[in-house]
């Protein structure tokens, strides 16, 4: 009886929902329970999904899905902020695992171009699964989480080169690597000169030309067409839709519009790369690894233990710290998604034989089953292992922190020593103001105790740190780096303990501000709102108010958490605006001839029951700030009311048509 193929996807979608929320009750990678719905429905184990290549089909699209938002991730700007350490350690680790794993697979009888495969796939980590964990641990920002980060974006942009390589070798020898590979990259840079002018003078100017019509539905189907159109063009040419895909990401980085192209994107994604990584779990045949288990356990100790040595000694060569060489080892010893993505690929060129294919897919389920372990306990593993006299990285900072704050009273104590926290520094100093900066960037640090700040290398988030910094001594906390979630941390163990001490923290926007402000910080410093009321405080200075005029009308704004500059209009282009419809704005309301407001008190509508503050009133040219609510209005009145756009849209509807 043959397969409908909606009965087929219904079926492994259901599956799918059934197994991810077990894994996510047992806070395990849902990418691994994918792997395992498809070993399990897949024609190796029940057989209740046939080896169906429409549903290949449409799985390849979560690939091209997910290089897209890479390519939107990818910037020049933050290719090049990159450390010096970074590259040479990323660059080395790709080439060196590509050409160790070769040479082992020429040693076993492989092929040349197998081999180079086989390297290829041991050569990526799982960027997804590293940041989204790393981020949950609060090790994002950490020196091993920024050193992880960068290798990740290097081995995402050498999978571009890669696709090209293995989509360029499809299965013929009749002309040399070479030929090859030099014939792919031209045919890639035609495609790449391609999209770019068309995304140059027609993809930009399309999107804010949509944007303005404020329709959602037009500007998702705009992003799927820009999507798969990129893809197919690459695909015409003779190279990969995942190719054409990261290109049009790319091009769109740079937009205003990048952040909701993203959010658009992503559950298109998310479901195509679930069937991806299904599909790849239907190739599994389990019934076969005992066959192969010595190569399977092979290429899994190549994957993760001879991985974590190479990054560990590359990243000690480098002049990165032995602690956070091994961290950045420990945290990418898996494979990854464009591990398997490059399986795929190989095996539709038929570069790669099946045999071969199962034990680089065993492997790599088993690097990713392992990963999120070795990531939880990345410090606990990295200490056992380097063996440092017992004694691990805070340990030692909290020794270093004791000494360097032992006659300190009333201090200030520094969290966090970017520039923001090197300012502050600087001026502490200049009233000679005892302080002590924490900071986990040793380089930083490195530098900055040479040149005789008072600055350690430290977790500020660690309460043992904190405690060691004399805490309860201390005249003000001062939490200066934009890491929200860090943060939230500090003032979840400070505030508690030490209620009456004084918090300053930093943050970008007014969504920020408020979750600080929530979690009981002092004064919240919001950069959005300070650019402004530094401009403000020039000009006022420069029409000759008065400095006790300016300085009371600073410290008004700050005291009352910015409230006059969150109400703002806001433009056509303005995308966060136009398609966030709970970000708050202003909006003049014109009340005509025979609306249903006119003769009414303002008060008797009760907008602000409905989640409208009127701010002003105009008539007659006159504007009129918090208008009394005993005013009656009249025709050619304007409201000026601030709420989200549907509260707004609610209140224009009330005020002209007495709509509830």
């Amino acid at each position: 009886m043959p397969h409908d193929i909606l009965a087929v996807i219904l079926l492994v979608f259901f599956v799918s929902l059934f197994v991810t929320v077990i894994f996510r009750q047992l806070k395990l990678s849902v990418v691994l329970g994918y792997l395992l719905v498809g070993a399990l429905v897949g024609p190796h184990a029940l057989g209740i999904v046939p080896d169906t290549p429409k549903i290949n089909e449409l799985a390849e699209f979560g690939i091209v899905f997910l290089m897209f938002t890479i390519g939107l991730e990818f910037s020049l700007a933050r290719l090049l902020s990159l450390k010096w350490s970074v590259y040479v350690t990323g660059i080395l680790q790709i080439l060196l695992s590509i050409l160790f794993t070769t040479l082992v697979g020429k040693f076993l009888g492989m092929t040349t171009l197998s081999a180079v495969v086989i390297g290829s796939i041991v050569a990526m980590s799982s960027t997804a699964l590293v940041a989204k964990q790393l981020n949950d641990q609060l090790e994002l920002h950490s020196s091993h989480g920024m050193f992880a980060l960068g290798i990740l974006l290097l081995q995402d942009l050498a999978v571009v080169l890669l696709i090209i390589l293995i989509a360029g070798l499809n299965g013929t020898h009749q002309q040399s690597l070479f030929m090859i590979l030099l014939w792919a990259l031209v045919k890639g840079m035609l495609a790449i000169a391609l999209i770019f002018m068309m995304g140059r003078w027609l993809l930009k100017p399309l999107f804010r030309t949509i944007a303005k019509t404020r329709a959602i539905e037009l500007f998702t189907l705009t992003v799927l067409l820009v999507t798969l159109g990129a893809a197919w063009i690459t695909n015409m040419v003779g190279l990969s839709f995942a190719l054409g895909a990261f290109l049009a990401g790319m091009m769109l980085a740079e937009t205003e519009f990048r952040h909701q192209i993203a959010v658009e994107i992503r559950p298109f994604r998310d479901i195509l790369l679930g069937l991806f990584f299904i599909t790849i779990g239907m190739l599994t045949d389990v019934s076969q690894w005992y066959k192969t288990w010595e190569w399977i356990v092979l290429l899994f100790l190549t994957l993760s233990l001879a991985k974590m040595l190479l990054i560990t000694l590359l990243g000690r060569l480098t002049g990165n710290s032995f602690s956070v060489s091994c961290r950045t080892g420990i945290v990418l010893a898996q494979g990854g998604e464009f591990g398997f993505a490059l399986l795929t690929l190989a095996l539709t060129e038929k570069i790669l034989p099946p045999e071969y294919a199962q034990v680089a897919l065993a492997a790599l389920l088993l690097s990713i089953a392992f990963s999120p372990i070795l990531i939880r306990f990345n410090k606990q593993i990295a200490s056992f292992l380097l063996l440092k006299l017992s004694r691990d990285d805070d340990t030692l900072s909290k020794i270093e922190v004791l000494h360097a704050t032992k006659n300190f009273r009333r201090h200030v104590i520094i969290c966090g020593y970017g520039r923001v926290g090197q300012h502050i520094a600087r001026l502490l100093d200049k009233v000679d103001f005892p302080y002590i900066g924490l900071d986990l960037d040793s380089e930083l640090v490195k530098k900055a105790k040479m040149a005789g700040d008072n600055v350690i290398y430290g977790d500020p988030t660690h309460p043992e740190i904190l405690r060691a910094a004399r805490l309860k001594h201390a005249k003000v906390l001062v939490i200066s780096f934009n890491d929200l979630r860090a943060a939230i941390r500090i003032l979840s163990m400070v505030k508690p303990k030490y209620p009456s001490l004084p918090v300053l923290v930093r943050c970008h926007d007014e969504h920020e501000l408020k979750i600080l402000s929530e979690h009981g910080a002092t004064q919240v410093i919001a950069e959005l709102f300070e650019e402004s009321l530094t401009l403000s405080h020039h000009l006022l200075h420069l029409i000759d108010v008065s400095s006790q005029k300016i300085s009371e009308i600073m410290q008004e704004v700050r005291n009352k958490d910015y409230d006059m500059l969150k109400k703002v209009f806001t433009g056509g282009f303005n995308e966060e605006a136009v398609f966030a419809p709970e970000v708050q704005q202003l909006r003049p309301i014109l009340i005509p001839e025979g609306a249903y407001a006119v003769n009414r008190k303002l008060k008797d509508l009760k907008l602000r029951e409905s989640g409208i503050e009127i701010v002003a009133m105009r008539r007659d040219d006159t504007k009129q700030f918090t208008p009394n609510g005993d005013i009656v209005l009249k025709p050619n009145d304007i409201i000026i009311a601030y709420g989200t756009a549907n509260d707004l849209e609610a209140a224009e509807d009330k005020l002209l048509d007495g709509i509830e």
